[in-house]
């Protein structure tokens, strides 16, 4: 039986000292993964559990968590509340190295095997297809989710998500934004399927708008009504595709969303750190570092935990050694606020205007827009709580989650210096998530962008895992900078004359927004919709002839093209707004065969210089030497799917 398996079999039988906050682990399933498949690291196992937490609302680490004060009590004054979780972890505990790679679940998910495996996402992931080729495990890492979102949407047993407690008697403001694709007449107060605070018998306003910061106009009470459970509106006449309508209403009892902080600290420390003494005796040897990954909301997550100190646990030591945040862009995850939306994400039209996309946007601190002090994502963290910290984004992120806040001050007039612990990394020419082939998507108006970027994860990773176990510098940053004029406002873009495409004229913006007196000391929002009090600076990267991004990173497919590779994609007039930027894919505008045949005399050429692009990136650390055959692979899918167009 593995280290961690054996010590949370021991605490479902018994409770501990509750200065471990962990008050007990129920185990709810125990599995070998793939009927005891050997990996290079041995056979794994797969537990699935649920963890049970006390938190002292009096404790200092504590103080940041919204609302925990008003939070029911036990009869020892602490609050309880508990969360899913979910291992895979080698049998022979010696086999492993030492390592907790910690996901957090995106929506409640899981999408490391995904990334890092080549594998199918799954949410329970049970077959070889849902392993892929295994690369996790083969390197010994004990994998761990964890639930931190308590309005993953109903009904589906296998989404992890957090137990929240309920607030009773409070009541307050709550806004629903919705951008329907097609006509329809119903609208949702949740948030894509998520569970909804169901409006009180009182008065609420809907009104509609066409752009972010466009005229609101009112919609007639009469002509719209709440479904009977008061989640959802209804509207005979029809809600029009590409339009925002929003709806300010008021609800009460929320949930204790900021215990999803807690939840992730609390479980991870206890893992890292399990009882030494007695029943609670875990064997050697432990997991000795952990990392945590997150992707798109999961990264906004992880830079909302190192805003809030929580990588600090209660007895001080240090929670995750490594931090990843994947895609996140310059924002932080709606979480620890009263009626907290933690699925609102702020797109470049849509879910724009919630506490996502907030000042401070870089690592170190830097002065706000309105000399008011100055802040920094790492500032509230004790020197040795800061981890390693890793920050990847691609071209998407420039044009939809504000990335150049990231690595700009706010004015957006310079380079502003990373911390000594963090590496950027900028993955030119690429989307939201990994490509494969330019397939079209009904709702967008141009192919997507295939560049497939998951093999520099698994280098990036093998990177991060030296530098917290050994100590080993990773690569260093990689990043358009305005030294380099590498960034520009997007009117600025040199965009090539040739194209006959456009680029998008209303990209992301961040904005400093006034939610209420008590929003900043304690997370209440009373200001709905919130006033705008300053627009932060747009920059994305600038392209080279090709129109493909200065200053970053390129896989070979990008670094020897065979067309455009873009961060950005159009709404399909028939959902509405086609002018305004759509969906997570980025776009591929492929090259006539002409240009093809001036730059590469024939297939094997354009593959002899894949290879070679591969070979400088492994060089660098970009790419493992063990993945340039799939790389090439790929580029050779590529070549094969341009020339039959």
């Amino acid at each position: 039986m593995g280290t961690i398996l054996r010590l949370v079999c021991a605490a479902a039988c018994l409770l501990f000292a509750v200065q471990a906050r962990v008050a007990r682990i129920e185990i709810l399933g125990r599995s070998p993964v793939l009927e005891g498949k050997p990996f290079a690291a041995g056979p794994y196992e797969r537990v699935i559990a649920r963890i049970h937490f006390e938190l002292d609302p009096r404790h200092a680490s504590n103080s940041a968590l919204a609302d925990l004060s008003l939070a029911p009590r036990n009869q020892s004054g602490l609050v309880e509340f508990a969360a899913d979780l979910y291992l895979l972890q080698p049998a022979d505990p010696k086999r492993a190295n030492g390592t907790l790679l910690v996901e957090i679940p995106n929506r409640g998910g899981k999408g490391m095997l995904a990334r890092f495996c080549h594998a199918r996402g799954s949410l329970d992931p049970r077959t070889a297809e849902e392993f892929g080729d295994g690369w996790l495990l083969d390197q010994g890492y004990t994998l761990a989710w964890i639930g931190w979102q308590w309005d993953v949407p109903a009904g589906n047993p296998l989404l992890l998500r957090l137990h929240a407690p309920v607030i009773h008697g409070v009541k307050g403001v709550v806004r629903s934004e919705f951008l329907p694709a097609e006509k329809t007449t119903r609208m949702p107060l949740a948030d894509r399927g998520h569970i909804a605070y169901p409006a009180l018998n009182e008065p609420a306003a809907l009104t509609v708008r066409d752009t972010v910061l466009g005229r609101r106009r009112k919609i007639d009470p009469s002509r719209w009504r709440f479904t009977e459970d008061r989640t959802a509106i209804e509207m005979t006449a029809g809600f029009e595709p590409g339009r925002l309508y929003e709806l300010v209403y008021r609800a009460s009892d929320p949930r204790l969303s900021s215990a999803g902080l807690a939840a992730v600290r609390d479980a991870v420390s206890f893992l890292k750190h399990p009882p030494g003494e007695g029943a609670f005796a875990a064997p050697s040897p432990r997991v000795e570092r952990a990392i945590g990954f997150g992707i798109s909301q999961s990264g906004r997550y992880l830079r909302s935990f190192l805003y809030t100190g929580m990588n600090e646990d209660e007895m001080g030591r240090i929670v995750f050694d490594g931090v990843w945040a994947d895609v996140a862009g310059a924002g932080r995850v709606f979480l620890n606020q009263r009626f907290a939306q933690p699925s609102r994400d702020g797109w470049a039209f849509w879910n724009t205007l919630y506490p996502t996309d907030l000042f401070p946007f870089s690592d170190t601190p830097q002065p706000a827009w309105n000399a008011a002090g100055s802040d920094g994502l790492l500032m509230h963290l004790a020197p040795k709580a800061v981890p390693r910290l890793f920050l990847t984004n691609g071209s998407w992120e420039y044009w939809n989650r504000c990335a150049a806040l990231v690595h700009t001050d706010v004015a957006g007039a310079v380079d502003a210096p990373l911390h000594a612990n963090t590496r950027l990394y900028v993955l030119s020419g690429s989307q939201h998530g990994p490509g494969r082939l330019p397939a079209m998507n009904p709702e967008l108006q141009y192919p997507a962008n295939p560049n497939d970027t998951r093999p520099f994860f698994r280098a990036l990773l093998a990177a991060l895992q030296d530098w917290v176990k050994d100590g080993r510098q990773p690569p260093p940053s990689q990043f358009p900078t305005l030294a380099d004029e590498q960034l520009a406002p997007p009117d600025k873009m040199r965009w090539p004359k040739q194209m006959r495409i456009e680029p998008p004229r209303f990209p992301k913006q961040a904005f400093d927004l006034d939610f209420g007196e008590e929003f900043v000391s304690r997370g209440i929002i009373t200001v709905e919709p919130p006033r705008v009090r300053a627009r932060f600076p747009v920059l994305v990267p600038q392209v080279d002839e090709d129109g493909i991004d200065l200053g970053g990173i390129r896989m070979p497919v990008v670094a020897v093209p065979l067309g455009t590779f873009t961060g950005w994609n159009l709404r399909h007039p028939k959902t509405g707004a086609p002018q305004q930027i759509g969906g997570t894919a980025g776009s591929f505008f492929a090259f006539d065969a002409s240009e093809i045949a001036r730059r590469y005399s024939n297939k094997q050429e354009y593959l002899k210089r894949i290879d070679a692009a591969a070979r400088e990136l492994a060089k660098k650390r970009f790419l493992l030497e063990a993945d340039i055959e799939r790389v090439t692979r790929h580029a050779e899918e590529l070549w094969d799917f341009v020339a039959k167009r």
